[in-house]
C-alpha cells in the first residue's frame, strides 16, 4: 500500500491553484466586485486574502503533509482518539454535496460553450430568456450535468500523477494564455479604460461595512478553504517541498486570474454601456451581449466559456479527489471502481439541484429550493465552520514546537514569516471567520 505523490512542485501548484480558482475567480469575483465598488473591493479582497486566506490555506497544507493521509485519517493521525476527526468527515461530506450542485453550474457552462458554437449566441438573441430556458429545461440541465461529471470522473479515476496532475498541466497554462489574449482584446476597445479604472482606481467614498465583509467572504471562499480539499492535495506533497512558497504561488495565481477576469469583463462592459453591477447573471446574460459588439465576438465568447469550463473542472477534480481519497485509504487498486460509483452517486444527488430552476422550482425546504439549500448549507455553514475549526486545530490543539518544526521542512527563509503565519492563524483568522459567519447567518447586522 503506497501513497501516491505529485511528480513535481509545479504539478502540485497548478493542481491546487486550479482547485482554488474555479468559479469563484471567474464567475463570482467579477459580479461581486461589480456590485461592491470595483477597485475598493479588489483592494480589500487582496488584503484579506493575504492576511486571512493564506494562513488558513497553510494550516490545511500542514495537516495534509504532516499526516500524509486523506482528510479523515489526517485528523486521526495528528490527534488520535479526539473529536477533531469530525473536521475531516465534515469536509468530505461538504465536498460530496458541493460537487452535486457545482456540477449543475458546470453543466450550464458546458451548455453555453455549445450555444456559442451552434449559433444560439447571436446579435438578435434574448440572452435573459436563453439563460432562463437553459437552466429550466430538465433534459439539457441534467444531460450537461452528466457530461460534466463524466469528464470529472474520467480524470480522477486515473489518480494524482496520471489524472489530476496531467490535466492541470494542460488546462491551467491554457487558461492563463487565453485569458491574457482576451484581456488584451478587451483593453483595445474604445472606452475600455473606464472599465480599467473601475477595477484598479479605488474610490474610498463608496466603502461601507458591507464592502469589508463581502470582500472578507470572497477572500475566504476564493481559496477552496474549509472542505479539506487542500488537506487532501497536501497529503501527496513531498516533505522536501517548500510549503510556504507553494501557498504563496497558489494565492497569487488565484489573484492573477481574478484580475484577468476583471480585465476581460469590465473594459468590455463599460465600452458598450452595460451595467457592471449586473449580479450573478453577468457572464451568462450580460457578457454574451457585450461580445456581440466585438468583431468575432461569438468565437471570443466561446473561448471565454472554455476558460470557465477549465476552471470549473479543476475545482471539481479536487472535490471528487477529497471524497475518493477518504474512501480508498491509499488502496489505489480500488480507485477506478470507487470513483465511478461515487461519481454516479454525486450525479444522482445533484439531479434535484438541476431541476430546481424548472420542474422542482416550487419544491422548497425552509423557503429555499434544493439548489439554494445545498448552497447555503455548504458556503454559509460548513465551509466557514470547517475553516474555523482547521485554524483552531493547528494553532491551538497541535503542539507549537511540532508545528514550527514541520513548517520549516523544505523552507529556508526567515523564521519570522512562520511566526507571522502562526499568530495570524491563532488570532486574526478565527476572528475574521467568526465575523463572516455571524454576518452570513444574520447575527451581525450592518
Amino acid at each position: 500500500m503506497t501513497t501516491p505523490h505529485w511528480t513535481s512542485r509545479i504539478g502540485f501548484i497548478l493542481a491546487a491553484a486550479g482547485s482554488a480558482i474555479g468559479l469563484g475567480a471567474i464567475w463570482k469575483f467579477p459580479y461581486t466586485a461589480g456590485t461592491n465598488g470595483g477597485a475598493v473591493f479588489f483592494l480589500l479582497f487582496l488584503l484579506f486574502t493575504v492576511l486571512i486566506g493564506l494562513p488558513v490555506l497553510l494550516a490545511e497544507f500542514y495537516i495534509g503533509r504532516k499526516s500524509g493521509q486523506n482528510a479523515v485519517d489526517a485528523f486521526k493521525t495528528l490527534a488520535p482518539g479526539k473529536a477533531w476527526v469530525w473536521i475531516g468527515r465534515m469536509g468530505v461530506a461538504a465536498c460530496f454535496i458541493l460537487l452535486s450542485f457545482y456540477s449543475v453550474v458546470g453543466g450550464w457552462v458546458l451548455q453555453y460553450v455549445v450555444h456559442a458554437f451552434t449559433g444560439a449566441i447571436s446579435a438578435d438573441a434574448d440572452f435573459g430568456a436563453l439563460f432562463g430556458q437553459s437552466i429550466a429545461n430538465p433534459l439539457p440541465a441534467i444531460g450537461y450535468q452528466a457530461v460534466f461529471m463524466l469528464i470529472t470522473v474520467a480524470v480522477v479515476q486515473n489518480g494524482i500523477s496520471d489524472g489530476i496532475e496531467k490535466a492541470g498541466r494542460w488546462l491551467m497554462p491554457a487558461l492563463f494564455v487565453m485569458f491574457v489574449l482576451l484581456a488584451m482584446r478587451s483593453l483595445l476597445l474604445p472606452g475600455a479604460m473606464e472599465g480599467v479604472w473601475f477595477l484598479l482606481k479605488p474610490d474610498f467614498s463608496s466603502v461601507t461595512p458591507q464592502t469589508f465583509l463581502t470582500a472578507l467572504g470572497q477572500a475566504f471562499f476564493a481559496l477552496s478553504l474549509g472542505v479539506s480539499a487542500m488537506v487532501t492535495y497536501a497529503a501527496y506533497l513531498d516533505r522536501s517541498q517548500n510549503m510556504l512558497k507553494a501557498a504563496h504561488s497558489i494565492m497569487w495565481l488565484n489573484m492573477l486570474v481574478s484580475l484577468l477576469a476583471g480585465l476581460v469583463i469590465f473594459p468590455a462592459v463599460f465600452a458598450f454601456g452595460f451595467e457592471p453591477g449586473a449580479g450573478p447573471g453577468l457572464i451568462f446574460v450580460v457578457l454574451p451581449a457585450v461580445f456581440q459588439h466585438i468583431p468575432f465576438g461569438t468565437v471570443l465568447f466561446a473561448v471565454f466559456m472554455l476558460l470557465v469550463t477549465f476552471a470549473t473542472l479543476t475545482s471539481a477534480f479536487a472535490m471528487l479527489e477529497t471524497v475518493i481519497a477518504a474512501a480508498i485509504h491509499n488502496k489505489e487498486h480500488r480507485r477506478r471502481r470507487v470513483t465511478w460509483l461515487t461519481g454516479l452517486a454525486i450525479f444522482i444527488v445533484g439531479i434535484p439541484s438541476a431541476l430546481s430552476f424548472g420542474e422542482m422550482s416550487s419544491f422548497t425546504v425552509f423557503g429555499k429550493t434544493v439548489f439554494d439549500l445545498w448552497d447555503f448549507l455548504i458556503t454559509s455553514l460548513l465551509m466557514p465552520l470547517g475553516a474555523l475549526l482547521t485554524a483552531l486545530f493547528v494553532a491551538w490543539q497541535q503542539p507549537k514546537t511540532q508545528v514550527f518544526a514541520h513548517m520549516q521542512e523544505g523552507y529556508s527563509g526567515s523564521r519570522k514569516l512562520i511566526v507571522w503565519w502562526y499568530n495570524a492563524l491563532r488570532y486574526l483568522a478565527p476572528l475574521a471567520i467568526l465575523l463572516v459567519f455571524a454576518h452570513t447567518l444574520g447575527w451581525l447586522k450592518l
